[in-house]
Parts: C-alpha cells; sequence; structure tokens
C-alpha cells in the first residue's frame, strides 16, 4: 500500500495551478445520464472519485471516450438502471444516479453510498422528496429500489434541511419531470450553480426564483452540449491555507477569487497578506497568526471541507482558536493524529479548542479521510524531519497530483509503496 514521506522546514514558494472541481463534476456526470446525445465534458480532475463513476456510468451502459483533455459521454444505447455496491460504496456521491435513471426510465435500483466516514449523511431527503415527484421506492439488501408508475411529475417541494446531494439530485430528476417543480431550501454551493449552468446549456428550463429556491420545467430532451467544468475552490482553499501555514509566498492560479471570498476573507483575518487578481489569487503567510473563531456552515459560509486543513494554521496562531463544525457530526478523526505530532486540540461535542503557538513534531501518521489526509501533509511541512502518512488512497480520491504541484513549490515530498 503506498504512503507519502514529508519532509518539513519548508517555506513554500511559487504558483500553483488548480485542477477542475471533484465535486462539480459528479454530479455533472450523473446528469449525462438524462441525454441520448453526445455531452463533452472538460477540465475534469483525475482522481479517483472521477474514475469511480466514470466506471458507474459505463456499468449503465455510457460509452465514454477519453480524448486528450476531454471526455466525451454517448447514451444513445444506455439502457441499464442498476447501479452495485462494488462501484457505490467508496462515494456518496453515487447516489446521484438514482434522480436521472428515475426521470429517464422510471426505475431505479442504486446502492447506498459509501465515501469517507465523516457522519452518517442519511439520503432520506433525497428520498423523501424524490417521493413528492411520483416516485415510490423502498431500501432492500443495501440498495434503494425506486419506482415512478406514472413518470416524475412536478411539485412543490421544500428541504427540511440544506443539503447539497438532494438539491442536485432533484435538480437533475426534475429537468425531465412532467410540468413545474420549484424546490425550496436548497444548497446554493457554486457546484450546483456549475450544474446548473450544464443543464440549462444542454436546453433544460431552469431558473433561480430567489437565493434557495429554483424553478424547473421538465423538457423532452436533452442536446448535444460542450461544458468546462468550474475550478476546485477546495483545492485552492487547501493550497492558500498550505502557505499560509510555511510562512510562504503562492500564486494560486485558474480561480475565480470571488467564489472563495469567504476563505479568502478568514485568511486575512489570520494575517496572511492576500492580492487578487482576475484569475488568481497571491498570498504571502505571516510569522504572526491570529487566533479566531470559525462555525462551518452551508455556501457562502466556511466550508466543512477546510475545517481539517485550517485547523492545522490554528495551531500556529498566538492564542487559542475555536472550530464549530455544523455540517458532519464525525468530522474531528485527523484530531487524534495532530495531537500526536504535538498540537493541543480538545473536543467538546461539535467544537474544537485548538491551543496555539505550537510547533508539530514529525511523526508516523493515519490519514482517515480525505480532507484529513491532506491536513497531515500541512502539519508535516511544518515540521523538522520525516513524516509517514499512510492511507493516502483518501487523498487520491479528490486531490490531483497533490505530491507533484507541492514539490514544485518547494516542498520535499514522495509517493513510495
Amino acid at each position: 500500500m503506498q504512503k507519502l514521506e514529508v519532509f518539513g522546514a519548508k517555506r513554500l514558494k511559487g504558483q500553483i495551478q488548480v485542477s477542475g472541481s471533484k465535486n462539480a463534476s459528479l454530479p455533472i456526470l450523473a446528469a449525462t445520464l438524462l441525454s441520448d446525445a453526445k455531452v463533452i465534458l472538460k477540465n475534469l480532475p483525475k482522481v479517483r472519485d472521477i474514475d469511480t463513476m466514470l466506471a458507474l456510468l459505463e456499468s449503465l451502459g455510457s460509452n465514454i471516450r477519453i480524448n486528450k483533455n476531454e471526455i466525451i459521454i454517448d447514451n444513445s444505447k444506455q439502457k441499464k438502471i442498476f447501479a452495485s455496491y462494488n462501484l457505490v460504496k467508496t462515494m456518496r456521491a453515487g447516489i446521484l444516479v438514482l434522480g436521472p435513471l428515475l426521470s429517464k426510465f422510471g426505475y431505479a435500483k442504486v446502492s447506498l453510498p459509501g465515501g469517507c466516514a465523516i457522519g452518517t449523511r442519511p439520503i432520506d431527503i433525497h428520498l423523501k422528496a424524490l417521493s413528492k415527484l411520483g416516485v415510490k421506492y423502498k431500501i432492500n439488501q443495501g440498495y434503494v429500489i425506486a419506482r415512478a408508475p406514472k413518470g416524475l411529475i412536478g411539485n412543490n417541494i421544500r428541504f427540511s434541511k440544506i443539503s447539497v446531494g438532494a438539491t442536485e439530485n432533484l435538480i437533475i430528476a426534475a429537468s425531465l419531470a412532467k410540468g413545474t417543480t420549484t424546490l425550496t431550501n436548497c444548497a446554493i454551493e457554486p457546484e450546483i450553480k456549475d450544474l446548473v449552468n450544464f443543464l440549462k446549456k444542454a436546453g433544460c428550463k431552469i431558473k433561480w426564483i430567489s437565493k434557495r429556491s429554483i424553478k424547473i420545467i421538465g423538457v423532452n430532451e436533452i442536446k448535444e452540449i460542450t461544458h468546462t467544468v468550474m475550478f476546485d475552490r477546495i483545492e485552492a482553499g487547501t493550497y492558500l491555507i498550505a502557505a499560509a501555514v510555511t510562512g510562504g509566498n503562492l500564486k494560486i492560479k485558474n480561480i475565480i477569487p470571488r467564489v472563495i471570498k469567504k476563505e479568502i476573507e478568514v485568511l486575512k483575518k489570520l494575517g496572511s497578506k492576500i492580492i487578487i487578481k482576475k484569475n488568481e489569487v497571491k498570498i504571502i503567510g505571516s510569522k504572526k497568526i491570529k487566533s479566531i473563531k470559525i462555525k462551518t456552515a452551508p455556501y457562502p459560509g466556511f466550508p466543512t471541507d477546510l475545517q481539517a486543513q485550517i485547523m492545522v494554521l490554528l495551531c500556529k496562531a498566538n492564542k487559542s482558536s475555536t472550530v464549530q463544525e455544523n455540517i458532519f457530526e464525525n468530522r474531528f478523526m485527523h484530531v487524534a493524529e495532530l495531537n500526536r505530532m504535538g498540537a493541543k486540540i480538545l473536543i467538546k461535542g461539535n467544537k474544537a479548542i485548538i491551543e496555539g503557538n505550537i510547533s508539530f513534531e514529525p511523526a508516523e501518521l493515519m490519514a482517515t479521510d480525505l480532507r484529513a489526509s491532506v491536513s497531515l501533509i500541512l502539519a508535516a511541512l511544518t515540521t523538522k524531519g520525516k513524516s509517514i502518512i499512510n492511507r493516502i488512497y483518501h487523498l487520491d480520491r479528490g486531490y490531483e497530483n497533490i505530491e507533484k504541484k507541492l514539490k514544485k513549490v518547494g516542498a520535499k515530498i514522495k509517493r513510495v509503496n
């Protein structure tokens, strides 16, 4: 099994090109199932979750070709409606094929999803919303077996809580439903806006009618489309924090700065100097890191997917800080590993109290999930000595060529078997 060796005490300098967004690509790939026409997608990241979703689409009958930096998908002969556990077990986004399969065929059998062990992430919000479109379902032996006897029929749906996945699934499903669907209390992450842009280009009738409400008029078919996926804002945020934690000087390129406004705002408050240009951000880390109170929240709040990374930076702050995790109930698993490196972090319920002014020590470490694994790299970059990070298959699910990108800006890091 592969692992990473990280040798610390390096200030990161140079520039990093951010890849396409994993979290935008996955729902867009699921949405291609609606179409019998050719779909061309550009800027998909080369990460394991994308490979898994492409394999899932192929298992459903999609014809997929990779041509240089684009992927061409032809679903004209796609007829299967069974999404197996073997393909869905490693990522929660697998459940996103449920909506388009029901919309297209009126029947689907999809495994309950997997992914990182950061919380229960039930799909009851998806299923309750789909039932209002005329879906009848049962869960049997780990599979959702769902039918829409009269096809999907538009309705007014209010989500009981803000859910990114449920919002995506219902937008996709309603695109081919009969009549009009109105969704309220929607998630409004940039990745959802990218999904909507993709579907509108393909001929779907979708309109935001207020900040968290969307109106969808069902269409009969999806037309041929070429779409470039947005940048990965979590990857961008991770490298911004990497610069801050090492006192580095980095340009983060191929981004839209206004999309990561909250992350930039937090890093400025912590003492980093940030210069914003059209498609890039330059960050210069400060030697004096300030303390802060952070609460994770749905977009446009501070993202839960950067909680582990920012915690590493807060260990270097001049006083104690707090991080309150409001999205997932089990997302502090990186804390035990950071404490093994010398951090002093105390967990009370959904709040982490982080003592500042610490120096990390090198250690052998175990990654527990995607974002936790990258937080261990950030901590290891600040040590004097070699750290070993095991179970990096988590890392490969969401970061494209992370060790190569970090090497180019001065990190001493290598992958070993």
